[in-house]
């Protein structure tokens, strides 16, 4: 049995799908009660657990052979929680125990990579048995939320502006890489970035997406206004961006094409997998 956590959102959900394909048995936390059909589909047993109250672990760990700890996006209380569900995992006697992280943690200026590189340290003293750290660059599928706004205007929105590069993943090879730590031995104490294969400008995605949609798309640098908000996940995304712009976020593919034992998908192969009947323009 695995445990996967925030297992309602689109990266836990994938792991779900991955392992399931596996045969493996999960045990898919959420974090309130209502129907999961995209959950109960894929044979996952859902329970209800809220990452960031305390209370006690040992039911949902319960029998289990690993976790997937997943924190919510742009939650403030990762730095504090997650080590407080390692101390929870080591009292449960988990067997293993895979974070869930980002690639370059160390970039404290985006406080939620300073969250995870906190966590990350917590995790190296946690007296765990097993237990090892998965860092993705963004996502290919953080795009795909726009394409039907592009088929409709012909425009790429970039907010990281037109001249810097990023290794966007796809999330398929996330999930994949994460059934790996999750699964095989031979991989403790460490850790793994997961980069897609090509260094990508806005520009370059434009060009991409233009193909695959038949049309001329041109990228459109959307430089943010005003002072640096004061929400933690809207900070969260300022200095993110704002990183990007200034620096890119590329990484090497090399981990992940041995983690996976096949070189990870290009963002071209990312949208050729994608119904373009799902993309009409909006209203």
């Amino acid at each position: 049995m695995i445990v996967v956590t925030a297992a309602g959102g689109p990266t836990g959900t994938a792991v779900v799908r991955e392992l399931r394909a596996r045969g493996e048995s999960v045990r898919a936390v959420v974090n309130r009660r209502g129907p999961r059909p995209e959950l109960t589909a894929l044979g996952a047993q859902v329970v209800v657990a809220e990452l960031t109250q305390p209370m006690a672990w040992s039911k949902v760990l319960a029998g289990a052979d690993a976790m997937y700890l997943i924190w919510p996006n742009f939650d403030p209380d990762e730095a504090e929680g997650a080590p407080a569900l390692f101390a929870e995992a080591r009292r449960a006697r988990l067997p293993r125990l895979v974070y869930h992280s980002v690639l370059r943690p160390q970039l404290r200026v985006m406080p939620h990579h300073a969250a995870k590189d906190q966590a990350e340290e917590a995790l190296d003293a946690s007296g765990l048995p097993s237990w090892r750290v998965l860092q993705p660059c963004a996502y290919a599928d953080n795009m795909d939320a726009q394409l039907p706004a592009v088929r409709g205007s012909g425009v790429l929105r970039s907010y990281w502006g037109l001249r810097t590069a990023q290794s966007l993943v796809d999330l398929r090879d996330v999930a994949a890489a994460a059934a790996v730590l999750l699964t095989e031995d031979g991989l403790d104490s460490g850790t793994f970035e997961a980069a897609g294969p090509e260094a990508l400008t806005a520009p370059r995605l434009a060009e991409l997406i233009g193909a695959r949609l038949g049309e001329e798309v041109v990228a459109d640098d959307v430089i943010p206004g005003g002072e640096m908000p004061t929400s933690y996940a809207a900070r969260c995304r300022r200095t993110m961006f704002d990183h990007y712009r200034a620096h890119g976020f590329v990484g090497s593919p090399r981990v992940l094409t041995d983690l996976l034992g096949r070189p990870p998908r290009t963002f071209a192969e990312h949208l050729a997998d994608l119904d373009l009947a799902d993309l009409e323009p909006l209203a």
